[in-house]
C-alpha cells in the first residue's frame, strides 16, 4: 500500500500560477463559504435574542380615550374624593376625554423557558459552526478531487502526444515503403485513422478539462489554465470517529432543548411591571383643565391552567425530534458503510497503481519489439497499432487510479473531519 503519494504532471516541470494553499484561501473568501458564515452569524443572533428576553422592556406611550360617561384620570382615595364632591368649585379628575402619556416597563423575574431557549441557541450556534467547517472541507475535497482529475487528464493528453509522435515517425517510414511499392497504401490509411483517433481523444479531454476548470472556478473564483502540482502528506486520522455527523448530533440535542423549553412555558412565571402616567382632560363638573400624575410598580405571577395550542406545539416538536433522530441514525449507517467501502478500496487501488506501473514498463518493451517487427514486415499495421493503443490505455488507467486514491482519501478526510490543508500541499 502506498504510504505517500506524490502527484505531479507527467510532463517537463511547469511553473504553476497558483498553489493549492492559494486555492484554499480563495475558497474561504468566496460566496460558497460566505453563505455558511452568514448562517453562523444568524445562529449567534438567535443566542443574543434569547439573552435579550431577560432584560426589561421599557416603552413610552401616548394614549387618548373617549368615554360615554366620565371616568377617573387616576385612582383617588375616598377621603380626597369626598372633599372634592363637597366643593363644586374644585375641578374633579373625571372626564369623558382623557389624554395619557407616560412610561411603562415589564421584566421577567423567573421564566425557566428563557434560560433553556438560550441554551438551545448556543447549541444551534455550535451546530452551524460545525456545518460551516464541514462544508468547507467538502468544498476543499472537491477542489482537490477536481485538480487530481485535471492532472490525470493532462497526463493522459501527454501520453497521447507521445503516441502521436510515435505514429508520425512510423508514418514517415511507411510513406517511403508505399512510394517504393514495398507496402500497400491501405497501411497509411490505418495510420492516419490512428492519428485522427488521437485528435478526437484529445478534443474530448479538452472538453472534460473545461468542466473541471469550471468546477474549481465556481468554488474559488480562480480560473486555472493548467493543473496545480500537489503532494499528499500522511494518512487519514480516524481518532475523531464520524465527526462529520456533529452538526446533526447538535441539532438533535437542540430539538430536545426546544421540547424542554416548551414544556417549561407551562410552569408558573413571575414578572415585574410598572408605569408612570401623566393624565389630562376637562373636569366633568366645571369643565376646567385637570392634569394628574401617578405611578405603580408590582409583581405578577402567571400560572397557565389550560393552553391547548402549547400542548399541540409540544407534540409537534416531539415528532420533529424523532425525525431528526432517525435522520441521524440513517446518516450514521450510510457513513459507516461508505467508510468500510473506502477503507477496503484503498489498498486495492494502491496495489493497482503498482501493477499498472509494472505493466507499462513491460508494454514499453513490447512496443519497441513491435516497432522493430513492423519495420521488418513481420507485424501487420493493425497489430502494431494495438501495441500503441495498449500502452496508452494502461497509462490512462494508472493516472485515473492515482486520482481515485487521492479522491478516496479526501472523502475519508471529510468524514473524519481531518484538515485537508495539512494533508495537501
Amino acid at each position: 500500500m502506498l504510504i505517500k503519494i506524490l502527484i505531479t504532471l507527467f510532463v517537463p516541470l511547469i511553473v504553476n500560477a497558483y498553489s493549492m494553499q492559494e486555492l484554499f484561501n480563495a475558497l474561504k473568501n468566496h460566496s460558497q463559504t460566505k453563505s455558511d458564515i452568514i448562517l453562523v452569524e444568524k445562529a449567534e443572533m438567535y443566542e443574543e435574542l434569547a439573552d435579550a428576553k431577560l432584560y426589561p422592556k421599557i416603552n413610552i406611550f401616548v394614549q387618548y380615550d373617549y368615554y360615554n360617561t366620565p371616568m377617573g384620570m387616576l385612582p383617588i382615595p375616598p377621603n380626597e374624593l369626598l372633599s372634592m364632591v363637597q366643593d363644586p368649585t374644585v375641578a374633579q379628575p373625571f372626564s369623558q376625554n382623557i389624554t395619557r402619556e407616560g412610561v411603562a416597563f415589564s421584566m421577567p423575574l423567573f421564566m425557566k423557558s428563557i434560560f433553556t431557549m438560550a441554551d438551545k441557541a448556543v447549541v444551534m450556534q455550535k451546530s452551524a459552526q460545525a456545518k460551516k467547517d464541514i462544508n468547507l472541507l467538502k468544498n476543499e475535497a472537491l477542489i482537490v478531487g477536481s485538480n487530481a482529475n485535471f492532472i490525470y487528464l493532462e497526463a493522459l493528453q501527454n501520453s497521447l502526444t507521445i503516441k502521436e509522435k510515435s505514429l508520425l515517425e512510423t508514418k514517415k517510414t511507411l510513406q517511403i515503403k508505399v512510394d517504393n511499392g514495398r507496402a500497400p497504401a491501405s497501411a497509411l490509411y490505418k495510420i492516419n485513422d490512428g492519428l485522427n483517433q488521437i485528435h478526437i481523444a484529445k478534443n474530448n479531454i479538452n472538453l472534460e478539462k473545461r468542466k473541471l476548470i469550471s468546477m474549481i472556478y465556481s468554488l474559488s473564483g480562480i480560473k486555472l489554465e493548467e493543473p496545480v502540482s500537489m503532494h499528499l502528506h500522511g494518512e487519514v486520522n480516524k481518532r475523531n470517529g464520524l465527526a462529520s455527523l456533529e452538526p446533526l448530533r447538535k441539532k438533535v440535542f437542540a430539538d430536545k432543548l426546544e421540547i424542554k423549553a416548551k414544556k417549561e412555558k407551562l410552569y408558573p412565571a413571575l414578572f415585574a411591571q410598572g408605569s408612570y402616567v401623566f393624565s389630562q382632560g376637562s373636569a366633568y363638573n366645571n369643565d376646567e383643565r385637570v392634569s394628574e400624575t401617578y405611578g405603580n410598580i408590582g409583581v405578577v405571577l402567571n400560572i397557565p391552567l389550560l393552553a391547548m395550542d402549547d400542548y399541540s406545539d409540544i407534540s409537534l416538536s416531539e415528532v420533529e425530534l424523532r425525525s431528526s433522530e432517525v435522520e441521524l441514525e440513517k446518516m450514521r449507517d450510510e457513513l459507516q458503510s461508505q467508510v468500510e467501502m473506502l477503507v477496503e478500496s484503498l489498498p486495492l487501488l494502491s496495489n493497482s497503481v503498482k501493477l499498472y506501473k509494472q505493466s507499462i514498463e513491460d508494454k514499453k518493451q513490447l512496443l519497441k519489439i513491435a516497432k522493430l517487427n513492423y519495420k521488418t514486415g513481420r507485424l501487420s499495421t493493425e497489430e502494431y497499432l494495438r501495441y500503441e493503443d495498449d500502452i496508452v490505455s494502461t497509462k490512462a488507467k494508472l493516472y485515473k487510479t492515482e486520482a481515485e486514491v487521492i479522491q478516496t482519501k479526501m472523502q475519508l478526510a471529510v468524514i473524519y473531519v481531518n484538515s485537508i490543508e495539512e494533508m495537501i500541499k
